[in-house]
């Protein structure tokens, strides 16, 4: 699941890309109302956490044009803005939730969990990945093949989703360090590899049929036997 998180405040920002990337979402992070607006509107996402208050172009502002857009995913603003007047606007020109600072990291990943719950155009059925007899449970972030229950850590789980999400297509060894990991390409890391051999180890070896692929110097990717 990918999250936006728009937060002009460097160590919020910090906080709750870590916290969320633990709890194994996908997190992008930007400081300018207009660049997170700009990212919404021509890339896939699940669920945005906004500031109200950010430089550039402010959260209701966004949320006005993304909804103007017909962009549907949930949205949360997660601000000081506090007076009651402020939410009732805020949940009013189409927010999905408002959670006010200071804030409880546990109740807003509840929240995060109630809102992708909630069936929307933008989240459509990409609820349940499906590759061959292997399923992949973005909600409640489980993996089985066929009866067998895969026991999945939260980067393995990112890691297998970015593949299922492209099933069919080869995804390459720099595009995985930037939606699992959120760095740019290290020729030298061998971060990728790692998990990869350990995703196999439990998606792959104690079956019959081998899902996941490599192409030498080119990437990955993973597909239904043919």
């Amino acid at each position: 699941m990918k999250i936006i998180l728009a937060e002009d405040d460097s160590k919020t920002s910090d906080f709750l890309r870590k916290g969320l990337s633990q709890a194994g979402y996908s997190v992008e992070c930007y400081a300018d109302g207009r660049d997170a607006l700009s990212h919404c509107l021509y890339n896939e996402v699940d669920l945005v956490v906004m500031d109200r208050m950010m430089p550039g172009m402010d959260g209701m502002a966004v949320l006005k044009a993304l909804r103007a857009a017909g962009k549907t995913m949930p949205v949360l603003f997660l601000t000081s803005m506090s007076d009651v007047g402020d939410k009732v606007e805020g949940l009013m020109s189409g927010a999905d939730d408002y959670l006010t600072k200071p804030f409880h990291f546990s109740e807003l990943l509840a929240r995060i969990v109630v809102l992708a719950r909630r069936p929307t155009a933008a989240m459509g059925a990409a609820l349940v990945l499906t590759v061959h007899d292997l399923e992949l449970d973005l909600l409640s972030r489980t993996a089985r093949r066929g009866d067998t229950s895969i026991d999945l850590q939260p980067k393995e789980f990112a890691l297998l989703e970015a593949l299922m999400r492209n099933a069919g297509r080869m995804i390459t060894k720099t595009m995985l360090l930037e939606k699992v990991w959120d760095f740019s390409f290290d020729p030298q890391t061998s971060v990728v590899e790692t998990h990869m051999s350990r995703l196999r180890a439990k998606i792959d070896k104690p079956f019959a049929v081998a899902l996941i692929h490599t192409m030498r110097n080119v990437g990955y990717c993973i597909h239904a036997p043919r």
